[in-house]
């Protein structure tokens, strides 16, 4: 009985990947462009290159594309930003961003005001520029500016808004921003906060002593930055990443059960 369902099940899905995919179907001009334009995805193998394309017309026809600011969203843009987004999840599957619809593209940096209420009651009050920003509900907002610095022609780090943020997503499918995706079981995530929270350590010293680091400064600011910042290596210099930081290289590659270092 459970393996006819699962069976069913399967199926069902199956089904409803491909309607998705016939209703957002991408042209092959537009494909490869983007392919051509963001090089860390020419690494997938022919197989994961067919799945991808399958999953982001998927994703394309279940989210909701904004532009800010006046900016208008172009299919160019919507596919680069699905293509990226997608990635991480190619063998988790598109179920991980089910909790939110609204993806909100702003032409350069936005300006956020921040406030909050202390123990004490006081209200503290700042401002925040932001490249990019993800809500446990939605919407995730980027900067299609900073979304531009990942293109082939462009890159010269591994900075990528749109890992980063969809990074952020994944972290917080347990309802907390803390650097630690769910997990198959306590050991894992104890594992997993071992060796994340050994690296913040390990960065905060080395700046602290004004030496350089690999990873980009920012992931020092905490544990979940640390996360989507080496996803964003892990995914964009897999190579140079697996090299410089073994151990938490191996932690990715168990979550996202991928190997980019070691595709076709």
């Amino acid at each position: 009985m459970i393996r006819r369902l699962h069976q069913w099940w399967t199926a069902w899905r199956e089904a409803v990947l491909e309607r998705q995919t016939s209703r957002k179907a991408i042209p092959e001009p537009l494909w490869q462009a983007t392919l051509v334009r963001y090089a860390f995805l020419q690494r997938l193998s022919d197989a994961d290159r067919v799945r991808l394309r399958q999953m982001v017309s998927a994703f394309l026809a279940s989210k909701e594309f904004s532009g800010g600011q006046g900016l208008v969203v172009t299919d160019e843009m919507a596919v680069a930003i699905a293509a990226q987004a997608c990635l991480p999840v190619l063998n988790l599957g598109l179920a991980a961003y089910r909790r939110f619809v609204g993806i909100v593209v702003h032409p350069d940096e936005v300006t956020a005001h921040r406030q909050y209420e202390d123990e004490h009651g006081l209200v503290h009050e700042w401002t925040e520029v932001l490249a990019g920003e993800a809500m446990e509900s939605g919407p995730v907002m980027l900067s299609w500016h900073d979304v531009t610095l990942g293109a082939a022609d462009q890159a010269d780090t591994s900075y990528n808004v749109v890992i980063h943020e969809f990074a952020h997503v994944l972290d917080m499918l347990d309802g907390v921003a803390d650097g630690v995706p769910p997990l198959p079981s306590v050991a894992d995530r104890a594992h997993w906060q071992g060796v994340l929270m050994q690296h913040l350590d390990e960065l905060q010293l080395a700046l602290a002593h004004g030496e350089e680091t690999w990873l980009d400064p920012y992931a020092a600011t905490g544990p979940e930055e640390l996360f989507a910042v080496a996803s964003e290596a892990f995914f964009v210099v897999a190579p140079e990443m697996k090299k410089a930081h073994p151990q938490l290289y191996g932690l990715l590659m168990g979550f996202y059960r991928q190997d980019p270092a070691n595709q076709a």
